[in-house]
């Protein structure tokens, strides 16, 4: 009989976790906080950066302090373009383990937060949010599903923040956003992508248009990322040197070592009516 899959639960600071893993050696961390993917292991190696000074205690808890790397749910506002928080209140509140199925060659697992006192307070609308995550051989995917449960219609911006390790950003790049809309944030120019993208000072860019897949080489290791087009946008951005220093919960080198290529949706929300759903999915591929 061929070994199946486990999942085990396990902590990372004051975090609970679930640990998936393939008899083949790749596995996933994921924390009931947030459903925030916090490790993804793949042909031998870390995929996903953390950074060592992401608060994993009582204020990843209640909140006050979201986990710095992995991939973060940002839901149901896309950064700070709305009246709530930065990047929406999914990633601060805890999910619950609802499903999960264990193969020899696949596994997987999903996750679900639903509307409750705590989001009407935020946000007046019913809703029930899942992530499924499906854990083969040198590869994942991230499902995002969203229904809404209410009598009402509600909208809602977001991503699927993912943040990738790298040996060196600065000699990385990134190909397949050739000819995409391009909305760089910092100067707030408009061009078209350029293939491939290098990563020598600061950069934050929304690419829109319908996606396809993108080729992350950093070094000799080489990342395939795609996403559905139900998401709308592609976010790349790395903080360098001044911005890093900025941040409390980043090393002063940690810019180096990391790069996020968000499936987003910016500038269009998703409107839901009554009873209706939606879902995105990132898939991410060695090779």
């Amino acid at each position: 009989m061929s070994a199946r899959a486990t999942l085990v639960p396990e902590t990372l600071g004051g975090l609970n976790c679930w640990r998936l893993s393939l008899p083949g050696g790749d596995s996933l961390r994921v924390a009931e906080q947030g459903g925030h993917v916090l490790s993804w292991i793949a042909g031998g190696r870390e995929r996903l950066f953390l950074s060592p000074r992401s608060a994993l205690d009582g204020s990843a808890l209640d909140g006050s302090a979201p986990v710095r790397g992995g991939v973060p749910v940002c839901w149901p506002q896309f950064n700070q373009r709305g009246d709530l928080v930065k990047h929406g209140f999914a990633r601060q509140l805890p999910w619950l383990t609802t499903a999960y199925d264990l193969g020899a060659d696949a596994a997987s697992l999903e996750l679900t937060l639903c509307s409750s006192e705590r989001t009407r307070a935020l946000w007046p609308h019913e809703f029930e949010l899942t992530l499924r995550l499906l854990l083969q051989p040198g590869r994942l995917r991230l499902t995002l599903g969203a229904r809404n449960t209410g009598a009402q219609p509600l909208a809602f911006t977001g991503a699927l923040h993912s943040y990738f390790a790298c040996d060196d950003v600065a000699q990385a790049s990134l190909s397949g956003l050739q000819g995409r809309p391009e909305w760089d944030s910092l100067t707030d120019g408009h061009a078209q992508g350029a293939e491939p993208l290098r990563f020598e000072a600061e950069f934050d860019r929304v690419y829109s248009g319908q996606s396809t897949p993108m080729r992350l080489q950093d070094g000799a290791q080489a990342l395939t990322i795609s996403q559905s087009d139900s998401w709308g946008d592609t976010v790349v951005w790395n903080p360098h040197v001044a911005k890093c220093a900025a941040l409390a919960d980043m090393e002063a080198d940690g810019w180096r070592r990391m790069l996020c290529v968000e499936a987003a949706r910016v500038f269009e929300p998703v409107t839901l009516a009554p009873g209706q759903t939606w879902q995105g999915w990132q898939q991410l591929e060695l090779g």
